[in-house]
């Protein structure tokens, strides 16, 4: 079973929702990125993504597209990502998931692509700029590889164009919880859960939500109907904005801490 279906079904087992943690390959530098693979891991987060840096990221807001900025000027490669996760893959226990644009897939060639992601440990992808209607191959290559595809739901996103997406989707959904960028908000739109509702008729498989998640309130307000969240700004700027990598790794580490017991309180 794919490390990513299997960690799901866990989950269910145990009545327990999924903490999704993003991370920008390369900031403050590759060595960093692999050690944070590790602390996530031993800080309970059940997946985790790493985005690869990109000059144009779609739907990335300024915290993440600064992050991803500061790895190309240090010359991050898309192979010193692929070469990073493999390294700890015998150590990370957590799935890890791809985030990368289609442009960086399609340079490469994209059965080449999920190859060597495949190889380097990655259980899926998630590439926010490939439309629905131009996924279906790519699709049909991941599934051949037992790889997962994971396409974005946004709450602008019509009913019928929704049911497309989440059919190409493997792995999980990824909810966006608005319209807009990536970056921590004050609260999210209470209309998110009758999104995440009507979604739920369209298909079984999990449903997690990401844009925004940055408090412990937002994670309160999800938990009865999202099988997961996903939280990626918050934690690039306690990357950003530490003095130091031990304060940085710190900062992480506590953040995430919190937002898990948040998720998944001991009394459930």
């Amino acid at each position: 079973m794919n490390a990513i279906d299997e960690r799901f079904k866990q989950l269910r087992a145990g009545k327990k929702k999924a903490f999704i943690s993003f991370i920008a390959a390369g900031d403050p530098n590759i060595a960093v990125t692999g050690r944070l693979l590790r602390e996530l891991d031993a800080a309970g987060a059940d997946l985790i993504e790493v985005g690869f840096p990109f000059s144009d990221p779609i739907a990335d807001g300024p915290v993440i597209q600064a992050a991803y900025t500061r790895a190309l000027e240090h010359g991050l490669k898309v192979d010193d990502v692929f070469t990073c996760v493999e390294a700890e893959k015998g150590v990370v226990k957590a799935p890890t998931v791809g985030m990368a644009s289609y442009t960086l897939i399609h340079r490469r060639g994209a059965a080449a692509f999920l190859d060597r992601a495949k190889q380097a440990g990655f259980s899926g992808a998630i590439v926010p700029d490939l439309p629905a209607e131009e996924a279906q191959p790519l699709a049909d290559l991941a599934a051949k590889r037992d790889f997962r595809l994971i396409m974005l739901v946004t709450p602008t996103t019509p009913p019928a164009r929704a049911e497309r997406i989440v059919k190409l989707s493997s792995g999980f959904v990824y909810c966006v919880s608005v319209a807009g960028i990536t970056g921590e908000r004050d609260r999210l739109p209470p209309e998110l859960l009758q999104q995440l509702r009507r979604l739920r008729t369209m298909t079984d498989l999990p449903l997690c939500v990401g844009f925004g998640v940055s408090r412990p309130e937002h994670v309160h307000m999800l938990r009865e109907e999202a099988d997961g969240v996903i939280v990626g700004s918050a934690i690039v700027r306690r990357l950003e904005l530490a003095k130091d990598v031990e304060s940085a790794v710190r900062g992480v580490r506590d953040l995430v801490t919190e937002l898990i017991s948040a998720l998944n309180p001991r009394d459930r």
